[in-house]
């Protein structure tokens, strides 16, 4: 039974290292998806964040949560079905309250960050589809090692051990839409093709009711 409704927006979600850009690219080619990455080149507060988290966690946050509506407004104005790298629930759910908990952002920022993407979520649809990119640290630890972004360099195991468990605990409530987890341990799909032909039967199911 065909789906009735044109899906217009997947999404991929996932720690550090999952692979979502890398997964974000095999998707776009194969079924003629537009990419909508997180543009980490130009970001102006990244650099200046690692350098001195405190000071810049809250900047950094507002600033991914511009650029994620943006792309989400964008995405339902358009008519193309879009995938996209990183979600917005990601930042609020996860790298944001993992800040606060750290100490790396005060409790009245992290308020006022967290009731400012209550109200945006409202005005925002969400995705058709969020696929979960689930990955053990040591796999995520061995893809970053593997890219060599000079940024990510520093990034402590248990910072990652501590997203890692951010995420579980927000993908076990995730209630907005159809989810699809792939666990990055055993599903190789960067680098083998029956691995990603497993997770494209999953999406056509998901998405197309094909079995």
């Amino acid at each position: 039974m065909a789906k009735s409704k044109k899906a217009k927006h997947i999404a991929i979600a996932g720690n550090i290292g999952a692979g979502k850009t890398t997964l974000t690219q095999l998707l776009s080619k194969h079924y003629k998806w537009i990419p909508h990455f997180e543009d980490v080149d130009h970001n102006p507060y990244l650099n200046d964040f690692y350098e001195d988290m405190p000071r810049w966690s809250f900047q950094l946050q507002i600033y991914f949560l511009n650029s994620r509506i943006n792309q989400l407004l964008e995405i339902h104005r358009g008519s193309e079905t879009v995938i996209q790298d990183r979600t917005i629930y990601e930042d609020a759910n996860i790298f944001a309250p993992n800040l606060h908990e750290m100490g790396l952002m005060t409790k009245r920022d992290f308020e006022n960050y967290y009731s400012f993407f209550q109200t945006l979520k409202t005005m925002v649809q969400p995705p058709d589809l969020l696929i979960y990119l689930q990955a053990s640290v040591p796999t995520l630890v061995g893809q970053i090692q593997k890219r060599g972004r000079e940024y990510e360099e520093n990034i402590r195991l248990d910072y990652l051990k501590r997203l890692n468990e951010y995420y579980t605990k927000w993908i076990d409530t995730y209630k907005e839409g159809p989810l699809l987890i792939i666990n990055v341990d055993e599903n190789k799909f960067g680098e083998k093709e029956e691995d990603l032909g497993i997770i494209m039967s999953k999406i056509d199911a998901q998405l197309y009711g094909l079995f």
